[in-house]
């Protein structure tokens, strides 16, 4: 197995520039996922990186060979698409042994690997069907398996599951988590949906506007978000924000906020940064009818049920600069709620990040005012 590499690779269309100045590193074995809103440029770079399309600065490498000038059929990859690439009116074992015929292999070997396709994305009852009269999720594990079988040096998969329908979507899901923990093959995952890249992906690569702007484990993504772009576009609903006021020099520093009961200490925090934004997540957020430790009042202005029983609770607290904002609670905590009136709001101090003027996060640890400095 080997890594793919991409040094510098640009795109632009016009004055658009679609991929920007990108260099990084696809490990071996990984499954990696390009994350990002429709437009941010993971799509244009994975063909970039199967050579669908020509960068206009840059290289790609895989493991130590420059392969930005081979043509798609030269870079030894497999690629699913969105829609399923499938040859109508054969069955689903004809579909997968296909593509084999034209690589001299044995025919043992080629029912080998067909069989072992089949078996991996579980189309054994399908085999013989024909492959017309599946339906689309059917349809795209064929395209999968078809892939899986060739054997290529990576998969790639653009968005593989968008166009198929919800109950084909989450067994779908399945089947790919199953199958790249089988492989331990090379990876990249293109898609726009964050359960998707959370479920299948050993990292995550986070696009914003043609650049890779954070890359990490999807839990630490989640959970310490580089910017506040991270923040914003991880989880549902992402991070909620506020202004608040950060003072005293670097030694020992202070944060203000109608959400803390008293000033915060902050230590770590450097620089001059006055004004500054703290993120935390909706869930994270802790609601009670009964004042809290570190809590403030709060109003609920509505409360709604969502997926899961959860709560998603919108409150207001005076003196807050922005208003309104939301906490997302367990049904046993979101039963106890009023429907609207008031409650105590407290945010639990290990799990706010805080961000500066350009939305980068603040490497800094928040502790009460008085509460001794563990991190010295």
């Amino acid at each position: 197995m080997a890594d793919i590499r991409v040094e510098h690779l640009t795109k632009t269309f016009g004055a658009l520039r679609a991929v920007d100045d990108v260099s990084f590193a696809f490990p071996s074995g990984k499954v990696t996922c390009l994350l990002g809103p429709s437009g941010c440029g993971k799509t244009t770079l994975m063909r970039i990186i199967a050579g669908l399309e020509a960068q206009t600065a840059g290289a790609v490498y895989f493991g130590d060979h420059d392969v930005s000038r081979l043509s798609p059929s030269k870079r030894n990859i497999g690629m699913v698409f969105q829609y399923p690439v499938v040859y109508r009116g054969i069955s689903v074992y004809r579909n997968i042994e296909l593509p084999l015929q034209s690589m001299k292999l044995s025919r043992s070997e080629r029912i080998r690997r067909v069989d072992e396709a089949i078996y991996l994305m579980g189309l054994t009852a399908s085999a013989a069907q024909d492959v017309s009269k599946l339906d689309n999720g059917t349809r795209q594990k064929v395209a999968v398996a078809r892939e899986v079988a060739r054997q290529p040096q990576f998969i790639l998969f653009d968005e593989p599951i968008t166009n198929v329908d919800a109950a084909s979507k989450l067994q779908l899901k399945r089947s790919l988590k199953e199958l790249t923990r089988s492989l331990s093959q090379t990876i990249i995952y293109v898609t726009h949906d964050q359960t998707e890249a959370m479920t299948l992906a050993d990292q995550i690569a986070l696009m914003e506007e043609g650049k890779i702007v954070q890359c990490a484990p999807p839990r630490e993504l989640y959970n310490h978000p580089a910017d506040r772009f991270g923040g914003w576009f991880l989880g549902n609903p992402g991070m909620v924000f506020f202004t608040a006021a950060l003072s005293g020099t670097d030694g020992a520093r202070a944060l203000a906020s109608p959400l803390f009961p008293a000033p915060i200490a902050v230590s770590g925090a450097t620089g001059e940064a006055s004004d500054v934004t703290i993120g935390i997540r909706p869930e994270h957020i802790r609601l009670s009818a009964d004042p809290l430790p570190g809590s403030v009042p709060a109003q609920v202005d509505r409360k709604t049920v969502q997926i899961g029983g959860q709560y998603l609770v919108a409150l207001t607290v005076d003196g807050l600069a922005n208003h309104g904002f939301k906490a997302k609670v367990a049904p046993s905590v979101g039963e106890r709620l009023p429907a609207s009136g008031p409650v105590h709001v407290a945010l639990p101090l290990d799990q706010v990040s805080l961000f500066d003027a350009a939305g980068n996060r603040i490497a800094a640890t928040l502790r009460p005012a008085g509460a001794p400095n563990r991190a010295q």
